[in-house]
C-alpha cells in the first residue's frame, strides 16, 4: 500500500460561520472522523482531534495561533489522537479516565486497528498497526449536562447523549442552532452494539431528546453534515427499530 506524506494527510475545509473541516483523507469514510475548528473571539475550538498518527499541530497552522480547548465528544481512538497536543481539554466525565489513561482496549482501537485495512494510504513514518496506541492527554474541564463551552463571543452547551458510548456529548449552539454531535447522530452507517439492552435504552433515549430541538444544521463525527430534515429522518428511523 502508497505511504502518505505528513504534509497531504489532513485536508481542510470552511464550512462558514467561522468553522472549518479537518478529516484525513486516507482513512476510509467509516472510520474517519470529522475534526471540526471553531473560531472564537477569546479562544477556539476544536471538537475531536483524529486518529494521531500525524501531528494536527504541526500540520495545520491555525491550530497552533491561539488559545484552543479541545474538547472530545467521546474516547474512541479516532476522536482523540491528538488531543495530547493541546493543553486545554475537555470531556465528560463518564470518560475523563479513558482520556488521562487510554489504552487499546478502551479507546476501541483493539477492535478497529488490528491492521492496516482501515486506510486506503498508510501513515508515514514506521507505521505498525498492532503499535498504535493514543497518548494520555487528562482533561482540566469536565462537560457535564448543561455545561456551557465559551469562546467569548459564541456559546455552546453540552448534552449528555449516551448509546455510542457511556460519555458522549454533543455541543449546541442555541444561537445558530447548530449542532455537533459527535457519533451520537451522523449520516451514515450508525456504531451501537443492539445486543446491549442498556446500551440501547440510553440511544433511544438520545435519539429522542433530538427529536425536539430546534437544529438548522448537523456537524457530526463522521460523514458530511446535514440538516434538520436529515437529522429527524435519521433519529426517527433509529427508533422505529429500536424504540420497543
Amino acid at each position: 500500500m502508497q505511504i502518505a506524506s505528513a504534509e497531504n494527510w489532513y485536508e481542510t475545509r470552511q464550512i462558514g460561520d467561522g468553522v472549518t473541516w479537518i478529516y484525513e483523507p486516507f482513512i476510509k469514510e467509516y472510520y474517519r472522523c470529522n475534526i471540526w475548528h471553531v473560531r472564537g473571539r477569546d479562544r477556539d475550538l476544536l471538537i475531536d482531534s483524529g486518529m494521531g498518527v500525524v501531528s494536527l499541530r504541526e500540520q495545520i497552522a491555525r491550530l497552533a495561533e491561539r488559545p484552543i480547548l479541545a474538547v472530545a465528544s467521546h474516547t474512541h481512538f479516532d476522536h482523540i489522537g491528538t488531543h495530547h497536543e493541546f493543553a486545554d481539554r475537555a470531556v465528560h466525565p463518564a470518560e475523563a479516565e479513558i482520556l488521562a489513561h487510554p489504552t487499546r482496549a478502551n479507546t476501541a482501537a483493539d477492535y478497529y486497528v488490528a491492521d492496516d485495512s482501515i486506510f486506503t494510504a498508510l501513515p508515514p513514518g514506521d507505521w505498525k498497526a498492532l503499535k498504535y496506541e493514543v497518548m494520555p492527554a487528562p482533561a482540566q474541564t469536565l462537560l457535564e449536562e448543561g455545561s456551557i463551552v465559551d469562546t467569548g463571543d459564541r456559546s455552546f452547551e453540552v448534552f449528555h447523549l449516551p448509546g455510542h458510548s457511556d460519555g458522549s456529548i454533543a455541543l449546541y449552539e442555541r444561537a445558530t442552532e447548530t449542532l455537533f454531535s459527535g457519533d451520537v447522530i451522523y449520516d451514515g452507517e450508525l456504531a451501537y452494539d443492539a445486543g446491549n439492552a442498556d446500551e440501547m435504552r440510553q440511544y433511544v433515549a438520545s435519539m429522542k431528546r433530538l427529536l425536539d430541538l430546534p437544529v438548522r444544521m448537523v456537524h457530526g463525527g463522521h460523514y458530511p453534515s446535514f440538516g434538520r430534515d436529515r437529522m429527524l429522518a435519521i433519529a426517527r428511523a433509529f427508533l422505529a427499530e429500536f424504540d420497543r
